[in-house]
């Protein structure tokens, strides 16, 4: 059986930790910012760990 292909947008948007958890940004985050307020832009910044109910749907999308 071959290996699992990476699924490469999924890749491009979230990371796996060392200690296994996968982390992700903010939605609305990438583009289209100009209506957005400088508030909720500086409030999005930084990053999240995924909800473990997704958490194995993305590690199958990650083929890891």
């Amino acid at each position: 059986m071959p290996k699992m292909k990476t699924k490469k947008a999924a890749s491009k948007r979230f990371q796996v930790r060392g200690s296994g958890s996968i982390k992700r940004a903010h939605a609305t985050k990438r583009h289209i910012l100009t209506k957005r307020t400088t508030k909720n832009k500086r409030q999005l910044r930084g990053t999240l760990t995924v909800n473990p109910a997704d958490a194995g749907h993305i590690r199958s999308m990650l083929a890891i």
